[in-house]
């Protein structure tokens, strides 16, 4: 099952509090989670956001995939610690699509 780096909204009503928790993709919002990565406060100026940074980085390289939220909150606290993950996956993407390529012209070669 697909692992997710997320918010867990915790709080009173009109008062949110949210946990970053990495969790099953199919769990519940606030449901079951592996493990606490950090908390965010949107309601203190300006927003506290607490992060571990060992533990977010043992996820992320594990294959956990951070939502867009939680992706822009550990790329302003931790600008190069997702970087690396990224560029990995897109040089991957890019080898794929050149290997894709070069069997077709060799295909095509092939049937002339």
């Amino acid at each position: 099952m697909a692992i997710a780096i997320r918010l867990a909204r915790h709080g009173q009503k009109k008062r949110p509090f949210y946990r970053i928790v990495a969790t099953e993709k199919a769990a519940r919002r606030d449901g079951r989670f592996h493990e606490i990565v950090g908390t965010y406060n949107p309601m203190v100026n300006p927003p506290a956001v607490n992060l571990k940074e060992d533990k977010i980085r043992r996820w992320v390289m594990d294959g956990a995939k951070p939502t867009q939220v939680v992706r822009d909150l550990i790329n302003k606290n931790f600008p190069d610690l997702l970087k690396g993950k990224d560029e990995h996956q897109r040089n991957k993407i890019v080898a794929r699509r050149a290997n894709r390529r070069a069997k077709m012209k060799a295909k095509k070669a092939a049937s002339k």
